[in-house]
């Protein structure tokens, strides 16, 4: 009698995949993006324009704001006004995130110019803008959770306008305990999970081409995934 794992090396084990989830699992993950264009080594050459580099200078400032942040977490809420080196990282946070404004602001209009969406590629353009809405909430829960006199002023005056638009009762700026929970714990998350989904819809389309390019050929563009295989979707 031969054993599940001897049938399973000859091929002998004649249960559907379909019941199998680790089999579904990796059959969808090859077909939102194919193995050789989630780390491909190869782009087109209309890459090489100073536009596309926003994008990755992006990511690598918002590494450099999880990094930061990591550090200010684990020194305390009040590490960084009482310890020279927690003020070095605090400010190596602030300027992180002021990179990663500038670079995602001018990654963005670039794109916007260059109609980034063409190509089936709309919702890797609407993941990048929800992105860039969530990470001005983020950042403005920061300021709030400054703990001095200049995050007492910005929440003094943010109140009124958040109580007016009725969202005040669950989202209370002069709270400093909630709002230091919403900016190291939810807001980093949900803003962590759009980047990645953005990077992945990247991944899965290819960067776009500009307008006046003609329609790629050469073995160094990516092709479209296929979709039209057993259970894909577009």
């Amino acid at each position: 009698m031969t054993t599940i794992v001897g049938r399973t090396a000859a091929g002998g084990d004649e249960r559907p995949t379909s019941r199998n989830w680790t089999a579904r699992f990796r059959a969808r993950l090859g077909r939102v993006v194919p193995p050789d264009q989630l780390l491909p080594d190869r782009q087109p050459a209309y890459v090489r324009s100073w536009i596309y580099v926003f994008g990755a200078l992006t990511l690598a400032a918002l590494l450099t704001v999880l990094a930061s942040g990591l550090v200010l977490t684990v020194g305390g809420a009040t590490w960084w006004h009482t310890s020279s080196l927690g003020h070095f990282v605090n400010s190596l946070h602030l300027w992180s995130v002021e990179l990663f404004f500038a670079f995602m602001v001018i990654h963005l209009w670039g794109k916007f110019f260059m109609a980034a969406w063409r190509g089936r590629r709309a919702l890797t353009w609407i993941t990048g803008v929800v992105a860039f809405l969530g990470s001005i909430g983020t950042a403005f829960t920061g300021y709030l959770s400054q703990s001095n006199f200049d995050s007492q002023w910005i929440s003094g005056q943010a109140k009124d306008g958040l109580n007016s638009v009725g969202i005040g009762a669950w989202f209370n700026v002069l709270n400093p305990g909630q709002m230091l929970l919403w900016h190291v714990a939810l807001l980093p998350l949900l803003l962590g999970l759009l980047v990645v989904a953005h990077v992945v819809l990247v991944r899965r389309h290819g960067v776009v081409p500009p307008i006046d390019a003609d329609t790629p050929t050469g073995a160094d563009n990516w092709p479209e995934p296929d979709e039209s295989a057993e259970g894909g979707s577009r």
